[in-house]
């Protein structure tokens, strides 16, 4: 018997949570190594943003200023893209870059790119299963309720397919961020490099959620076979 509020699995989350962390810590200095660089061609974010935009014809899309750091981001619902301070307004590579995979974002939605619609239908479930899930199994493990542990099981699954499907999501944005700042020469061809490592730095971060959606699914197996000792 296990002592009160000791979970014996979390050894097993533990790699993943470090690789996560430092997923974290490399994007942060990988855009900022980047972001004291400027561009030859003197463009903001935002700028390239537009003359990316109107090269895929989306000039209907609005381009808006958001609070906090690195919270940029493209809305399909509103059609809007969303890029913070240090993007909008810096015309450094690792900004550029980052702009350029937001606006990939909206031209998968403009090609109506499956994996994004279904990423976008899963947000209510993954929410749940997010929040839910693995609270809902620690608890039954510790009250010995077998049917609670697989029911978070089944809830946070969602969470864990949302992740999954992010993966494909992100590398296709940033596949077609690369493809379009060649396209539309914003970027030189020594700058681009540059864009290519804050975006496998920003992709790296995805990779390492997933494993840590991973470990915990295989937390609340775990937990099921505990309880059942």
């Amino acid at each position: 018997m296990y002592p009160f509020f000791f979970d014996p699995t979390m050894i097993v989350i533990l790699p993943a949570i470090l690789i996560a962390v430092y997923a974290q810590y490399k994007v942060k200095n990988t855009f900022n190594k980047y972001n004291e660089i400027q561009l030859s061609a003197n463009l903001t974010g935002a700028e390239a943003a537009r003359k990316i935009l109107a090269f895929n014809n989306l000039e209907n899309i609005e381009i808006r200023k958001s609070d906090g750091k690195l919270s940029d981001h493209y809305d399909p619902k509103n059609k809007t893209l969303n890029l913070s301070s240090d993007v909008y307004n810096n015309s450094s590579i690792a900004a550029v870059g980052v702009a350029a995979h937001e606006v990939g974002h909206a031209i998968q939605d403009k090609e109506n790119y499956r994996p994004l619609s279904l990423r976008a239908s899963l947000v209510p479930a993954a929410n749940i299963g997010s929040s839910f899930g693995l609270p809902l199994a620690i608890f039954g493990f510790f009250i010995r309720a077998d049917f609670l542990i697989m029911t978070g099981f089944v809830l946070f699954s969602a969470a864990f397919l949302f992740h999954l499907v992010t993966l494909p999501v992100e590398f296709n944005a940033s596949n077609r961020a690369i493809s379009n700042l060649k396209s539309t020469d914003v970027l030189t061809d020594t700058e681009i490099k540059g864009a290519k490592k804050v975006l496998k730095a920003a992709a790296f971060t995805y990779v390492a959620t997933t494993l840590v959606a991973l470990a915990n699914m295989l937390r609340i197996l775990l937990l099921a076979g505990l309880g059942d000792d």
